[in-house]
């Protein structure tokens, strides 16, 4: 299995990267993810000269993103996540996204009826770890019933997921 990825990031710069610290089946999304940034060192100059108007633009996504997630898994009775506090919010977020693009994938656009998807969200009631869904941040919603097979112990909860 690589361990080591030559990403050519998106200014051009062409870096080494050694991903044996995460696991297997996570290393060829991060690779990709990384080509879709610039390195490290241009991100840092960017970031550096890069103003408070963008800092600003993107708190007010954020919050408004994070108020959308809270309404629908108050709306939906989705659990808490469970995680660093600096990613409960990510994890939320991240969660809303993918799960609501399944349903509109799977069942609006798709040919899943409502049964089949009350299944598929029993099952998401039970994955609490924020980190897992900030993982699956970038997968394809009609992949979300494989993704959910595929989670380990580790990302289910300890809590009773049926109301």
């Amino acid at each position: 299995m690589r361990t080591h990825w030559t990403v050519t990031h998106v200014c051009g710069h062409e870096v080494s990267h050694d991903l044996s610290g995460r696991p297997a089946d996570r290393r060829a999304s991060f690779a990709r993810w990384l080509q879709e940034r610039d390195c490290s060192a241009c991100w840092k100059a960017a970031r550096e000269k890069d103003g408070a108007g963008k800092e600003e633009w993107l708190a007010a996504k954020r919050a408004e993103e994070q108020r959308a997630a809270a309404e629908w898994a108050a709306q939906f009775d989705m659990p808490p996540l469970e995680g660093p506090e600096r990613a409960l919010a990510w994890g939320e977020r991240s969660r809303h996204q993918l799960v609501t693009a399944g349903y509109r994938a799977l069942v609006t656009e798709g040919n899943w009826d409502e049964a089949d998807w009350a299944v598929l969200e029993d099952t998401i009631r039970t994955l609490t770890r924020a980190g897992w869904w900030i993982d699956q941040r970038d997968a394809e919603a009609t992949d979300l019933p494989e993704l959910l097979d595929a989670a380990t112990s580790d990302d289910i909860g300890t809590e009773n997921p049926f109301r």
